[in-house]
């Protein structure tokens, strides 16, 4: 009876598995990918979710704002009290402008802002305008970043390390400089890092590269910034279903993509959101230069 019992829990999980090994439509789009061509699209509320106005009359600066997890951690914000300031590519502004309708709808106000942050003189206009729209600036959130998947380490070109590293890691120095001196006691910088930093990853060895130097970024200037009172950390998403995944992989890896995770599935940007509501809130006031991992259970160092 045991070994019996035994094959129909291994069958089970066996079925399980197969079920979950498709878990979204195979698609592709090019880059930047836009949540309003994806199918199904992104979680960007938690349904029941319960505000307890943990960021009230506190304004905040996210990149890459205009979808996936930048889209969830703005609505996030707003239902917690803040303004919020979204920076995004011209490409994007659609995407954008629905992220400012639910803004809106939570009751809080959103500053739209075009432009690449590969560029140190646009980081410096994007801290400009929040600070003249809102009269102050709280809460940076670094969250846009870029990959390209490549089979071979020889097709990463000069010109495409290099842009990787302007998006996803030059930005946050330029972007945390110009934020500074307009931070204050109690304020606090965010960090969009990945899984990909701890456990690496073969066809994005450029972006993986980026994100184990934004963990180091963060540490440091964690350190560096203490005394001020300015926290810093970061969110490590594993699999998140954003744009970024149709126009980075083949339709086939999208339409198994994160089913290779413990729990089976990929996770929704609505389910990182809630790490930084909590790392910016004063929940999280003796945390600074720590990274919280919401990947669906891989364990990694860190």
């Amino acid at each position: 009876m045991p070994l019996r019992g035994g094959k129909v829990q291994n069958r089970a999980m066996s079925e399980k598995k197969k079920s979950a090994k498709q878990a979204f439509p195979p698609q592709h789009q090019s880059q930047p990918g836009l949540e309003s061509k994806m199918r199904p699209k992104p979680q960007a509320e938690k349904p029941g979710y319960r505000a307890a106005g943990k960021l009230a009359g506190r304004v905040a600066l996210i990149t890459g704002g205009d979808s996936g997890i930048g889209r969830a951690v703005a609505i996030a914000f707003a239902r917690e009290g803040a303004d919020v300031a979204i920076c995004h590519l011209r490409k994007e502004h659609g995407d954008a402008k629905e992220t400012a309708r639910l803004v809106a709808e939570s009751g809080r106000r959103a500053l739209l802002q075009v432009g690449d942050i590969g560029r140190a003189a646009t980081c410096r206009a994007f801290v400009a305008r929040t600070i003249k729209a809102f009269g102050r600036l709280d809460i940076l959130v670094n969250n846009a970043a870029e990959q390209h998947a490549r089979d071979d380490f020889l097709e990463i070109t000069e010109a495409q390390l290099e842009r990787t590293f302007r998006t996803n890691i030059l930005a946050q120095f330029h972007l945390a400089k110009a934020a500074l001196p307009h931070l204050r006691k109690g304020a606090s910088i965010l960090n969009t890092t990945s899984v990909t930093a701890y456990a690496g990853h073969p066809q994005l060895i450029d972006y993986a590269s980026t994100k184990g130097a934004i963990v180091s970024f963060t540490r440091s200037l964690a350190l560096s910034l203490a005394e001020r009172g300015i926290r810093v950390n970061a969110v490590a998403p594993g699999p998140i279903w954003t744009p970024l995944i149709p126009s980075t992989f083949p339709p086939d890896k999208v339409a198994t993509f994160g089913a290779d995770t413990p729990l089976g599935r990929a996770g929704q940007p609505a389910e990182v959101a809630a790490c930084f509501v909590f790392l910016a809130s004063d929940d999280a006031s003796y945390l600074t230069g720590q990274v919280l991992h919401p990947n669906g259970g891989r364990i990694v160092n860190g």
